[in-house]
């Protein structure tokens, strides 16, 4: 279970972050300004920070300068601005994120998960590990090919890709972003209806394993095994 420390002075905004982490399954605490929140980083670990800029007491980015000097937990900024310099400001103090209000409290929650994933360290993987296999499923990662019981599977490329990456991360849910990112590069122009529509190919090919294909609502997929 992740925890959330959600850092903002709008009673509203805090109680709609926190519904939403919750109802996947996070943990969260709630601070109103950022004085509040060093405190609480002080006494408490958590997985990631959501953090209101402009704020009584302490604003934003000062109070991840003194959280950062006890902690190194990864930070999403949230601002009513979405000026460059308080982008670039941010991101140089080493901020992970960077949200600008209004926010759809979806988005806002895949990018918290893609943060913690990246944040998570990952066992070694096994030398030589260029093989999967699950029942009739059998995966050739090396020789970039796919057998369903006994049959070989002519698939499109990118089709091979995403099915590499997800079994590579097996277990770990993968928001459409983090899927966009890793399989389609950073610069492609394509949105969620991408991903979408290559998972039900891919699942078309995998017959009757297109189960261990999972759909996680609102957030994306992974590959259960």
């Amino acid at each position: 279970m992740y925890r959330l420390l959600v850092v903002d002075d709008e009673e509203n905004i805090r109680k709609v972050i926190c519904e939403y982490a919750q109802f996947h399954g996070w943990e969260t605490v709630q601070a109103k300004d950022g004085m509040e929140a060093v405190e609480i980083a002080r006494r408490e670990d958590f997985d990631v920070i959501v953090m209101d800029i402009m704020m009584p007491r302490l604003d934003g980015f000062s109070a991840c300068k003194e959280i950062r000097k006890q902690k190194d937990v990864p930070v999403l900024m949230l601002s009513a601005r979405g000026e460059e310099y308080d982008k670039l400001f941010g991101f140089e103090l080493g901020i992970d994120d960077y949200v600008v209000k209004p926010f759809s409290p979806k988005e806002l929650m895949a990018r918290l998960q893609v943060i913690v994933q990246r944040n998570t360290p990952r066992p070694v993987p096994v030398a030589n590990a260029d093989r999967y296999e699950l029942g009739g499923l059998v995966i050739d990662f090396a020789g970039r090919a796919v057998w369903v019981n006994g049959k070989q599977k002519d698939m499109t490329p990118k089709e091979y890709e995403l099915l590499f990456y997800m079994v590579r991360n097996k277990n770990i849910a993968l928001s459409r972003e983090k899927l966009l990112s890793e399989v389609w590069g950073y610069e492609f122009p394509g949105d969620d209806r991408t991903v979408d529509t290559h998972v039900k190919m891919l699942r078309s090919s995998l017959e009757e394993y297109r189960t261990h294909i999972v759909t996680l609502r609102g957030v994306g997929y992974k590959f259960e095994d």
